[in-house]
């Protein structure tokens, strides 16, 4: 995914962001710190289809290129709009750690077939990858939820062979547990 952004001076960042620009800086080892600004419109759009774990292209001024992962995003607290935004620049050929989102997919037969409750104990772990094989997040079935005392753990996880999963393999991700009775309650 691309993104444009203009190299930026310092100052003015409360005018830049009522003109519906974003502020931020591009970072990474080996070089120096960029300021820019981006169209917000543009920031939400690639936060929505991107994420933090996908890899971006920024296109500079100069028709300069470079490879980010978009590393922190400020947002606003009452308006819910970025305000600022960190790019890590990132190379291609040198693997990086990252936490993945966990989305859960699925239906869990002691959910359905026995009231049961889903708790979910994770909702990201962490990996290791090439910047480019990074996922956006990682679907787990809970179909194999089937009694109270089953659950799923990180090393029932099944990733691609470019994708090794750094957080312990017996980390509990999911469980089912039964439903309150009316005295409990």
């Amino acid at each position: 995914m691309k993104l444009e952004v203009k190299i930026r001076k310092s100052g003015g960042l409360n005018q830049l962001r009522n003109s519906g620009m974003v502020p931020g800086v591009v970072y990474g080892r080996g070089t120096e710190n960029t300021n820019i600004s981006v169209s917000r419109t543009a920031l939400e759009n690639a936060l929505k289809m991107a994420g933090e774990n996908t890899l971006l292209d920024l296109d500079l001024a100069g028709g300069k290129s470079k490879h980010v992962l978009i590393h922190d995003v400020q947002v606003d607290p009452l308006k819910d709009y970025p305000t600022h935004v960190d790019f890590l620049e990132v190379r291609l050929d040198q693997k990086i750690k990252a936490e993945i989102p966990i989305v859960f997919v699925g239906e869990a037969p002691a959910i359905k077939e026995m009231g049961g409750v889903l708790v979910k104990s994770l909702n990201h772990i962490e990996v290791e990858a090439f910047p480019q094989n990074l996922p956006h997040n990682i679907e787990v079935s809970i179909s194999a939820l089937k009694t109270f005392e089953d659950h799923i753990v990180v090393s029932d996880i099944k990733t691609g062979p470019n994708v090794k999963i750094l957080s312990p393999g017996d980390m509990v991700l999911a469980t089912v547990i039964p439903p309150r009775s009316e005295a409990e309650l």
